[in-house]
């Protein structure tokens, strides 16, 4: 079940708890791509990744906020020429292999086919490339709250997350978790979210966070193996005309000969 791109924008840009949300989601994305690494790189956001992808926009040579149809879309960012775009779940406006950096917020949760929508993802991403996905901790607080945009969809452990990727080929790299705090608009929890945040990286066994933080790659194998070769052009085949040549009929060499003088010169056809 998709959210409303009102509700989403209104969560993330105009409540007090929503703008925690983002500083939190928005820090544990650069700490594992810092935004100097991304330069010229081409990135893209699937679902509501638009709160997170601003600090791209400058250094990346492209970035684009990909929203699905059931959601809407909006223009973002704001002040500048829009980079979001609305588009099917299983089929993005981009070329194969043209994405290096692909990070999915509320994506996942809501896809109505999530296989399709990770083939996609991996349709898109280069060779190398590396994918970002945060998604509702099943155990967590958020996932039984309705008043935020994580209360919505389906919920994933770790485990299931990463068993949902490696079906559709990409390798784990990196995870974690984050939103430590619980879903209130108390100033206390919204004050000390960092302190939470900190604390609950170290001690990730005692406190149940709200979101699984979960990074792959793609990696694509050479095709060399048991029943396999290689297979290289043959580089005498831009000789291929002089290493076998065709004679020519000996009817057409008569018909197409000109008469030459004694001296070697072509003479006047009669």
């Amino acid at each position: 079940m998709h959210q409303d791109v009102i509700d989403l924008k209104g969560f993330y840009y105009s409540r007090a708890l929503g703008r925690v949300v983002q500083r939190i989601l928005r820090d544990r994305m650069l700490q594992h791509w810092p935004a100097e690494q991304v330069a010229g790189m081409t990135v893209a956001g699937y679902g509501f990744a638009a709160p997170l992808l601003r600090p791209y926009v400058a250094p990346a040579r492209r970035v684009t906020a990909l929203m699905p149809g059931p959601q809407g879309v909006m223009a973002w960012p704001a002040g500048l020429p829009n980079h979001s775009v609305l588009c099917d779940e299983g089929a993005w406006p981009l070329d194969t292999g043209s994405v290096d950096r692909l990070v999915m917020l509320h994506a996942i949760e809501v896809a109505d086919y999530p296989p399709a929508l990770l083939e996609e993802a991996w349709r898109v991403l280069g060779p190398g490339g590396r994918m970002l996905v945060m998604a509702t901790n099943r155990t967590g607080l958020w996932a039984r709250s309705e008043a935020t945009p994580f209360g919505y969809g389906r919920s994933f452990t770790l485990g299931q997350l990463e068993a949902q990727a490696r079906s559709a080929g990409f390798v784990p790299e990196q995870s974690g978790a984050a939103l430590y705090i619980p879903p209130s608009d108390r100033r206390f929890w919204l004050k000390s979210a960092q302190m939470w945040e900190r604390a609950g990286a170290r001690i990730s066994r005692l406190l149940v966070a709200g979101v699984v933080v979960a990074e792959f790659s793609k990696q694509v194998p050479a095709p060399i193996g048991k029943g396999k070769r290689l297979r290289m052009p043959n580089p005498l085949g831009v000789l291929e005309g002089i290493g076998r040549p065709k004679p020519v009929r000996e009817g057409a060499l008569r018909q197409d000969a000109s008469p030459v003088s004694a001296t070697g010169r072509a003479l006047p056809p009669r």
